[in-house]
């Protein structure tokens, strides 16, 4: 790998965790949309919006192979599920003032994916990087027993992340031929969504404003941008390198609910965050080594 390849997958993979972090701005200007509109229309837009990036970076289309697999047709139909569940919630949740809730599920998805690497990839972790992974279980329970509540929120969006990202990895496609076929699949619903909403005069498109009307086509944009970003880094940088980076986007928007919209944050509950981020500094330790030494040898 040169160095010019590598300084450009820092920038693209940077700049898909930039655009997902400040993504609460997003649909904080929408909040007045409920959130299932707001789904329906991300769906719906993102299909000609992803066609349109498939023409403009030359990728092709696959659609005919998809389909005719039916084991990969089926995969994707999972992951579009989940994916699904996995928007709804983030949706919800920041038009509802919980982006501290949304900003947890992503510090915790990571652990996620680690343990699902452990039990279904064989791949294995120092007793170092198990006392990471307990911290991280700490502060779940120190939500639990303080609020005397599940953080669903929080452990919906970091598990349905987590799920959709082992299915895809196991799926032979690349991202933007996978996010069609996923958008494709959510359409028809999208669509009859929305052709409902039209009938019983509840649909604020084309009813309320022109901003709105922008905002939620730009949906589709919003969706399928850091996703491309994101791929364009995967095939430049490390795996582990991509990891590090995962976390700018829960941090920014940490602090965008507590600095700029001032959500509460009470003492248990930056209790629990504070185990989680040393779970996570714990387990980030020998990935930033190999890194580190990496750059140094000569």
């Amino acid at each position: 790998m040169n160095s010019k390849t590598d300084t450009s997958g820092w920038i693209f993979g940077i700049s898909a965790f930039v655009i997902w972090g400040f993504i609460p701005f997003y649909f904080k200007s929408v909040s007045h949309v409920s959130a299932e509109e707001i789904l329906a229309h991300r769906i719906g837009w993102c299909v000609p919006f992803t066609l349109l990036f498939m023409v403009v970076l030359k990728k092709r289309l696959l659609l005919k192979s998809i389909i005719s697999d039916r084991k990969l047709l089926l995969g994707l139909l999972l992951s579009t599920l989940l994916i699904a569940c996995n928007w709804y919630i983030f949706t919800w949740a920041v038009t509802h003032d919980k982006i501290l809730a949304t900003s947890l599920g992503y510090f915790i998805n990571p652990i996620l994916s680690i343990l699902l690497g452990v039990f279904f990839f064989s791949e294995r972790l120092s007793k170092f990087q198990w006392a990471a992974v307990g911290f991280v279980c700490i502060g779940v329970l120190n939500q639990i027993i303080n609020y005397g509540e599940i953080p669903w929120i929080a452990l919906t969006l970091a598990t349905s992340f987590a799920l959709y990202g082992f299915i895809r990895k196991k799926l032979e496609v690349d991202a933007l031929n996978g996010l069609l076929v996923e958008t494709l699949i959510a359409s028809p619903f999208a669509f009859g969504f929305i052709i409902w909403q039209f009938s019983e005069s509840g649909a604020l498109f084309l009813n309320y404003s022109a901003l709105t009307d922008i905002l939620l086509i730009s949906g589709g944009i919003i969706t399928a941008v850091p996703l491309i970003l994101f791929a364009a880094a995967a095939k430049r940088i490390p795996l582990n390198s991509v990891g590090f980076l995962q976390f700018i986007a829960p941090t920014l928007s940490f602090i965008i609910a507590t600095q700029y919209y001032l959500e509460p944050l009470g003492r248990e509950q930056l209790l629990s965050f504070i185990f989680i981020w040393i779970g996570l500094a714990m387990y980030l330790v020998k990935p930033f080594k190999a890194i580190f030494s990496r750059k140094i040898a000569p």
